[in-house]
């Protein structure tokens, strides 16, 4: 498939049918994961892959908040027929370590030299490589993250250290009408001479 096509049919699939992901497939989704850019090349990111009908289910017990201000239903109903999910993790320590080495020089680890958490642009940056993976190999997928509340369950449910925090889930199978419609659904989206600036504001 060109590039383009991939990147024009990219949507956020929100439920998939019932045939398994090759796990060859699995693993060039990963080994395009860790070809994104990275600040200092420090690679401050670590993907529990999940595969198992067992693996799921603990996820999504641990993961599904037990009230919500609005009617999640559906859209669980759909993402959790998911064969594959892949949990893309951030280590802020490897960031500011990694700039504490001599060729980077911040050695008083101050966090506040960071414009934002790069730790988390570096991870969604991989995980839009695996949505976009899931396109070219004729699948669908969805990115979505870990309600806060639910951290602490999430963590204690799969051995995560503390050292490293959920930027976001990557939900991947065989796309399937039906789903939870999303936010496209209700807005337009917005043509390049809204959003971009040339030269000036």
């Amino acid at each position: 498939m060109e590039f383009r096509d991939v990147v024009r049919r990219r949507r956020m699939v929100r439920r998939f049918g019932p045939d398994p992901v090759d796990p060859a497939v699995v693993d060039r989704l990963l080994a395009h994961a860790v070809r994104a850019p990275s600040a200092g090349f420090t690679q401050g990111w670590s993907f529990l892959v999940l595969t198992t009908d067992t693996e799921r289910e603990r996820f999504w017990r641990a993961t599904t908040p037990t009230d919500s201000p609005r009617d999640m239903s559906r859209w669980l109903a759909g993402m959790r027929t998911a064969p594959v999910l892949v949990v893309a993790l951030a280590s802020k320590a490897a960031y500011v370590g990694r700039y504490a080495e001599p060729d980077k020089g911040w050695t008083d680890r101050d966090e506040a030299r960071w414009p934002v958490p790069y730790w988390h642009v570096d991870a969604g940056m991989a995980s839009l490589l695996m949505l976009q993976t899931a396109v070219d190999e004729g699948l669908g997928a969805c990115f979505f993250g870990i309600d806060a509340g639910s951290l602490d369950r999430f963590r204690e449910a799969f051995g995560v250290p503390a050292e490293w925090a959920p930027t976001g889930v990557v939900a991947v199978g065989h796309p399937e009408s039906g789903g939870a419609k999303g936010s496209p659904s209700r807005r337009r989206r917005k043509p390049l001479d809204e959003v971009v600036h040339r030269g000036a504001w």
